[in-house]
């Protein structure tokens, strides 16, 4: 399965931003070994429904210990038969019509 997670924690910095505290759940989910990519709003994490759920928990609640609050989108992909290296595997497919 493939997941696509943005966390929002609260922010307490006059400017709004929350760039330390996303970066703190970005690295828990890329120590997790699970194959991941970052771009500007979301995370995407490859890998069987029990461990990607686990280090999704694991990133929510690191951001936890700083916000007293913590916002979670979440949007998961699942297709029988197609376990691993889908989050290569969909883009080169896309290209292949554009």
């Amino acid at each position: 399965m493939i997941v696509a997670i943005s966390i929002s924690p609260a922010s307490t910095e006059a400017t709004g931003g929350v760039a330390a505290a996303v970066a703190e759940a970005v690295q828990v989910i890329r120590d997790s070994g699970l194959p991941c990519e970052t771009n500007s709003m979301f995370t995407n994490i490859e890998g069987e429904w029990d461990e990607v759920m686990a280090v999704v928990k694991q990133a929510v609640f690191k951001v936890a210990e700083t916000s007293p609050r913590v916002g979670l989108v979440l949007k998961a992909d699942l297709r029988a038969g197609h376990d691993a290296g889908e989050m290569e595997a969909k883009v080169r497919r896309l290209e292949q019509h554009l």
